[in-house]
């Protein structure tokens, strides 16, 4: 098996991602993990236009993402549309939360990637949420940090974490991975352990 991970998007959006970050003076680094399945941390994120540099740097990577998505979204007649582009309907009234529904996703998909973004808001927060950490050791699946950094103008894809069942411990390096990244706005960021942790 190869280290790295065959290309799942068309090459027209590689190079149109490729095409639109020389022109802004952005790069990408690191390389996409060849993982059938796994959880991709998205941070920092402050800004919407993360999720427009998130999604150019996905196409950089080849990579098909998969996103939560409250299940009204999927409703005809735009539903499948949003299904073809990554979307997973999660029913927040369903009596398995939505950590179980996505476990559930996993297990019944031979590959995927699912992209969170665990501060939960664009807003500043004590910390971030853990859900990521659940379900990706819920469905025994790894966690893979990507990013964006402003100072650098980069966006990146960082180490593979495997849940160790140490939450603290494995939070804590998710932490010290994060904490040299440059948000959009630095005074909305958050954290994974928040500001008092050093």
């Amino acid at each position: 098996m190869s280290a790295f991970r065959s290309p799942e998007t068309p090459m027209i959006l590689t190079l149109f991602a490729r095409a639109v970050f020389r022109l802004i003076g952005w790069r990408a680094e690191g390389e996409a993990p060849n993982i059938p399945k796994y959880v991709m941390v998205a941070a920092p994120h402050t800004s919407n236009i993360d999720g427009i540099m998130l999604v150019l740097g996905a196409w950089l990577f080849g990579l098909k993402l998969h996103w939560m998505g409250k299940h009204t979204l999927f409703r005809a007649p735009f539903g499948w549309l949003l299904k073809a582009f990554g979307g997973v309907p999660i029913d927040r009234r369903a009596p398995r939360g939505a950590v179980q529904q996505m476990i559930q996703a996993f297990h019944d998909h031979e590959r995927q990637i699912l992209v969170v973004a665990p501060e939960g808001t664009r807003g500043k927060t004590d910390r971030w949420k853990t859900g990521f950490y659940y379900i990706a050791q819920g469905a025994g699946v790894p966690v893979v940090l990507a990013y964006i950094d402003y100072a650098r103008k980069v966006v990146g894809i960082g180490p593979v974490i495997h849940p160790s069942g140490d939450q603290d411990a494995d939070m804590r390096l998710i932490h010290d991975f994060y904490k040299d990244k440059v948000a959009r706005y630095p005074e909305k960021r958050t954290l994974p352990l928040g500001d008092d942790v050093n």
